[in-house]
């Protein structure tokens, strides 16, 4: 093939990759003088009217996708029975081959290539496309560290009336299959989110999360085995990192973030953090980074100077305590320093039936652990409960006041309020701080002098996209 010329116009130089149904050359383009890429379907599927659509169909789906993080479709031709589609040429190596020759990636480099092929995914997707063959062989890297999603050649149609819910048919690559698609289920874009998810495992880890010896091994793998932890692999990854891989490589799709844009504002949120520039006291859980040549000191001057400000804060806040001052609880309240909280129950008056909570679970809240966590039960009507609320109470084994509450979550952005109350199963009558949103690390400022032995967090509305609201640590003072 090297050397032959098609339509009269593209001459073949090098071949540069081959796959199941085609290869792929490197191209020298006549008429316009530059490099191209060309996919040429197998010839043993070209009699297959069945290949040949489904060839034809990706030049037109992603002839539509104009975006800088995915491949350009240039033209789509024929020649002496040889289907082929021409692309844009990127000079460089596929993310694969990155990893393999690098090993694992720093964490901002993972997390800015993820980003990167987030935003290509969801632009396909609200095109209404779902490229369901996300792995790191379809990710090309150009000189300038750009990545571009390419080989949308087993993409489908997000319209039902094209083929969504068409199962029983399994494709995609084994180690970056998602459970619905190696079931031959329906798939959508939650089916990319998930592949997305193994594609980010392996760029931190230098592995994916699940391998056998063929596929139907490594299927049944992603099928019945709970993600794998990127801590477990790598303890500079932060928990809250840990915490959206493992979300994005969720078995129900359901469980998963809802769109591909939620799963990037996720991940540049967390970029936003690993950089520096964003501080979540009071429950800061990474590991200090060390700061790169050149790079702008300030922000990380500044993050720790907010911390010393708050250590400082909170260490007069305890000497005044145990000393008796007018901070301390004078005449029947904490009696020195604060006690620590314990993860007591779940309160759910107006569950069908009451506590069905995740009671068990209940004391992974304050276990010290940032990867357990307390979960309310799953609904799928998000972010509505359909009821009054769901809670935790938290037991501070004697009357205290407490001052300040810190939550860390993996599922933010859920509402709910502080209350207090002498009994574990409630009543809490006394509401000591209003209802807020909570991100990884809000602190709430609680009012009231009354001492109280049980503080309940009241959740009334669950995070956007979320169908449960996670309560990983507790803090307070």
């Amino acid at each position: 093939m090297v050397g032959e010329v098609l339509s009269d116009r593209y001459e073949l130089e090098e071949l540069v990759g081959s796959g199941g149904m085609s290869s792929v050359y490197r191209a020298h383009d006549r008429l316009l003088d530059r490099k191209v890429a060309l996919k040429i379907l197998h010839e043993h599927y070209t009699a297959d009217a069945d290949y040949v659509e489904r060839f034809r169909r990706e030049a037109r789906a992603v002839a539509a996708l104009s975006h800088p993080n995915i491949v350009t479709v240039i033209d789509r031709g024929e020649h002496e029975s040889k289907q082929f589609i021409v692309f844009e040429y990127v000079d460089g190596e596929n993310l694969k081959r990155m990893i393999e020759r690098r090993g694992p990636a720093p964490v901002e480099t993972a997390l800015e290539l993820a980003i990167q092929v987030a935003r290509g995914l969801s632009f396909a997707h609200q095109q209404g496309l779902v490229h369901r063959d996300v792995k790191p062989q379809n990710v090309l890297l150009n000189g300038d560290g750009q990545a571009k999603v390419t080989d949308f050649g087993i993409a489908r149609s997000l319209d039902v009336q094209h083929g969504m819910t068409q199962t029983g048919t399994v494709l995609g690559t084994s180690e970056y299959i998602a459970p619905e698609q190696a079931q031959g289920q329906r798939v959508d874009e939650h089916t990319d989110v998930y592949s997305l998810g193994v594609v980010l495992y392996e760029l931190l880890t230098n592995e994916v999360p699940f391998s056998g010896e063929n596929f139907v091994a490594v299927a049944m793998r992603h099928i019945n085995e709970p993600p794998p932890s990127v801590r477990d692999k790598r303890p500079d990854v932060s928990p809250r990192l840990d915490a959206a891989v493992q979300r994005a490589m969720a078995k129900r799709p359901e469980d998963r973030f809802q769109t591909m844009a939620e799963f990037g504002r996720e991940l540049e949120a967390n970029l936003a953090e690993a950089q520096g520039t964003v501080v979540t006291a009071p429950l800061p859980r990474a590991r200090p980074r060390a700061r790169r040549a050149g790079a702008n000191p300030w922000p990380i001057v500044l993050a720790l100077a907010v911390l010393i400000a708050i250590g400082t804060a909170l260490a007069y806040v305890v000497i005044d305590r145990t000393a008796g001052g007018s901070g301390s609880n004078a005449g029947g309240g904490n009696g020195g320093a604060v006690p620590h909280l314990i993860g007591a129950t779940a309160y759910d008056p107006f569950g069908t039936p009451p506590g069905q909570e995740h009671n068990d679970k209940a004391g992974l809240a304050t276990d010290g652990i940032s990867q357990t966590y307390w979960e309310t039960e799953r609904y799928f009507n998000h972010p509505s409960l359909n009821k009054q609320g769901v809670g935790l109470v938290l037991d501070a084994q004697k009357p205290v006041r407490l001052r300040q509450l810190g939550i860390a979550t993996s599922t933010p952005g859920f509402v709910a309020s502080i209350r207090a109350g002498d009994s574990s199963t409630g009543p809490f009558p006394d509401t000591v701080a209003p209802p807020q949103t909570v991100t990884d690390g809000t602190q709430y400022t609680l009012t009231g002098d009354t001492p109280h032995r049980y503080y309940l967090i009241w959740i009334t509305r669950l995070g956007s996209g979320y169908n449960t609201a996670r309560i990983n640590e507790v803090s307070a003072t």
